[in-house]
């Protein structure tokens, strides 16, 4: 249980595994993001698989360690180890392909939002319920799969998208089964790591260069409205009641 990581034959894989739901503690997010660091660092490694065991790819922080820990100290390290592991998926000098299955919430969104390429199942599903949680975050990411304006619904309302829908979009490469999908991540890796390994590590150097949006500087402004709600006591509220309801399975923010 944790994160796992693995190379062979030029390909990386960096696995989720935080039963029940991959809701992450804030020690997982730190450990997300020295992974995928040390696969990076690795001459050997062309690309990078990032995916997850259970039943979904993952269903952002854990609130009930966040909830269960006196004064702010969660809520700053899940917010701080969130931006690194984001930072690492977008910065990593290997192109990352996600594999998604099942949910992939809140910070789901965040690692799959700035992956270089998104393999799906077809029974994966994303969103952002951080409205509902009393948070705020992940836009940022949310706005490179979706357009613009379903963004903002989906954030408003905090409504779900299928990976079908996002096929459509582009922003899903491929839709398989499940049982298909980590062997279908590899191929599309495979691929890239058959390539010249220095071009391919100055190419996603040069694609980020191109970006329109400054991800990291742009989640970094979401994350300071989490902090407001917070203060307000909006966010704790919110993040008690989501507690209230579900018991004790651990879910998202």
């Amino acid at each position: 249980m944790g994160i796992g990581l693995h190379a062979a034959d030029g390909i990386a894989e960096v696995v989720i595994d935080f039963p029940p739901v991959n809701a992450l503690p804030v020690r997982g997010w730190f450990e997300l993001a020295d992974a995928l660091a040390a696969a990076a660092a690795d001459p050997a490694v062309r690309a990078v698989v990032l995916a997850a065991e259970g039943r979904g790819f993952c269903a952002g922080v854990d609130i009930k360690e966040m909830q269960q820990t006196a004064g702010h100290d969660a809520l700053i390290g899940a917010n701080r180890g969130c931006f690194q592991a984001f930072a690492a998926v977008y910065d990593c000098a290997v192109p990352v392909i996600a594999a998604v299955h099942g949910f992939c919430l809140g910070g789901g969104v965040g690692l799959a939002g700035n992956a270089d390429i998104v393999i799906a199942s077809d029974d994966a599903t994303f969103g952002l319920p951080e409205v509902d949680r009393g948070a705020l975050g992940a836009a940022t990411h949310l706005s490179r799969l979706v357009p613009q304006q379903l963004m903002r619904a989906m954030v408003y309302t905090c409504r779900p998208v299928t990976s079908a829908e996002l096929h459509r979009y582009g922003t899903v490469l491929d839709v398989v089964p499940r049982d298909r999908l980590r062997a279908s991540a590899r191929a599309v890796a495979a691929a890239i790591a058959a390539k010249n390994p220095q071009v391919i590590r100055r190419a996603k150097e040069s694609l980020n260069g191109i970006d329109p949006v400054d991800v990291k500087r742009s989640y970094r402004f979401e994350q300071g409205f989490t902090f407001e709600l917070n203060l307000s006591g909006a966010g704790d509220e919110a993040r008690q009641a989501f507690i209230d309801r579900t018991g004790d399975d651990r879910q998202q923010r």
